[in-house]
C-alpha cells in the first residue's frame, strides 16, 4: 500500500484536485515545495494521477451503458487492449462472472452506441458474444469515493474556499476542449489551457469555474489498484422492485465501499460497482445490502481480475497507469 502521507496528498487531492500546493500544504502541514515535488513523484512511479470526465450535467445528453462480452479461450485481454484504445470506452474490466469483459460505453446517443457495439465490437476476432445493458440513470459514479486519509478540520480547510455551485452552464466545443485538454493535465494553469485552446486567459477562466462549480466537467485523482486501501473490484447485478428503485440506489450510494450504482435495462435493474479490501469483504457487504434493502435480490456478481482502463487511463497488470486515451465521447465510432 501507499504511505500514510502518500495517501493523504492522494485525498486532498480528491477534494481539491486544482487547489494550490500552498493550500494543500497547509491542510497537510508541510510546504509547498515539498507537497509539489511528493506529488510529482507519485506521478513519475505512475503510482497516481488524475483525469477529467464529463459531470452530470453533461451525463443527461450521453448515452451509458455497460457491455458484457464473451470471448473465445485465450482471447480476452487481447480483445481487452484492443477496444481499450477507443475514447467511447470509459474503462474496460476483465472478470470472472458472467462474461469474460465488462465495458463501460459512452456515446453522444443511442446510434452511436449501437453502431460501437454491432460495427466495432461484434465483429473483432475473439469476440463471441455481447450484450448490452443501456443504463438510463446514473446515481453514483466514481468521483465521490475517497481514501479517507483526511481529518474533518483537513477536510474542511480544503473545502472553505469551494464555490457554491450555480446552475449548470451549457456544455459547448469550448468545453469540450478544455475536457480533453484537462484529461491530459487537470492541474494545467489557466494560461497554458488559453495557449493551447487559442483564446484568453480570462475566458478559460470563466468557463473552467462555472464549469467546475456547475458539475459540467468533474476532475478526480486515482490510484494503482494494487496499492489501494481497497484494491478489489467487484460488480453486483441487484434485482428490486421498480418503485423501490430510487429509494435503494440512494440507499447503497451511502455505503463507503460503492463506488458506482446505476439503473440499467434488463432482468436485473440496479447495476452496483463496488472497492473492497479483499474478496472476503463480500460476503459481508451484500448481507448488510440485502438487510437494507428487504425487498431486493442479487441475481449475479463479477470479480475483476485485472483492470485494463480506468477513466480513461490505460492500466498497466498492477494498475498503475501507463497511457491516456481522450475521452471524447462525442467523436463518430
Amino acid at each position: 500500500m501507499l504511505s500514510e502521507a502518500d495517501l493523504a496528498l492522494v485525498n486532498a487531492l480528491q477534494v481539491q484536485p486544482r487547489a494550490s500546493w500552498s493550500l494543500i500544504g497547509k491542510a497537510l502541514g508541510v510546504g509547498p515545495v515539498t507537497v509539489a515535488r511528493h506529488w510529482g513523484q507519485l506521478v513519475e512511479r505512475r503510482e497516481a494521477w488524475l483525469t477529467a470526465y464529463p459531470g452530470a450535467a453533461v451525463g443527461e445528453g450521453l448515452v451509458f451503458a455497460f457491455v458484457q462480452v464473451d470471448c473465445a479461450p485465450g482471447e480476452a485481454m487481447r480483445v481487452a487492449r484492443t477496444v481499450a484504445g477507443d475514447p467511447h470506452l470509459a474503462a474496460v474490466d476483465y472478470v470472472a462472472g458472467p462474461c469474460d469483459l465488462v465495458l463501460h460505453l459512452v456515446a453522444s446517443d443511442l446510434a452511436t452506441a449501437s453502431r460501437y457495439v454491432v460495427d466495432r465490437l461484434a465483429g473483432l476476432p475473439g469476440v463471441v458474444g455481447t450484450r448490452t445493458l443501456v443504463a438510463p440513470r446514473m446515481y453514483t459514479e466514481g468521483s465521490r469515493w475517497q481514501v479517507r486519509a483526511l481529518s474533518r478540520d483537513q477536510r474542511g480547510l480544503l473545502t472553505a474556499a469551494e464555490p457554491s455551485p450555480g446552475m449548470s452552464p451549457r456544455f459547448g466545443e469550448l468545453d469540450r476542449a478544455l475536457l480533453l485538454a484537462l484529461g491530459e493535465n487537470a492541474r494545467a494553469t489557466h494560461t497554458e489551457l488559453a495557449s493551447r485552446l487559442g483564446v484568453g486567459a480570462s475566458t478559460v477562466r470563466r468557463h473552467l469555474g462555472a464549469a467546475l462549480a456547475g458539475g459540467v466537467i468533474r476532475l478526480r485523482c486515482e490510484i494503482a489498484r494494487s496499492l489501494s486501501p481497497a484494491p478489489v473490484t467487484m460488480l453486483l447485478w441487484l434485482r428490486v422492485p421498480p418503485d423501490q428503485l430510487e429509494r435503494s440506489a440512494r440507499t447503497l450510494g451511502g455505503l463507503p465501499e460503492v463506488r458506482m450504482c446505476a439503473a440499467i435495462s434488463g432482468a436485473a435493474n440496479l447495476l452496483v460497482g463496488v472497492w473492497l479490501r479483499g474478496p472476503g469483504e463480500a460476503v459481508g457487504l451484500e448481507s448488510e445490502m440485502v438487510a437494507k434493502l428487504s425487498r431486493s435480490e442479487i441475481v449475479d456478481r463479477a470479480v475483476t481480475l485485472r483492470a485494463v482502463k480506468l477513466g480513461g487511463c490505460l492500466l498497466d497488470e498492477e494498475g498503475r497507469i501507463e497511457g491516456r486515451v481522450p475521452m471524447d465521447f462525442w467523436a463518430d465510432v
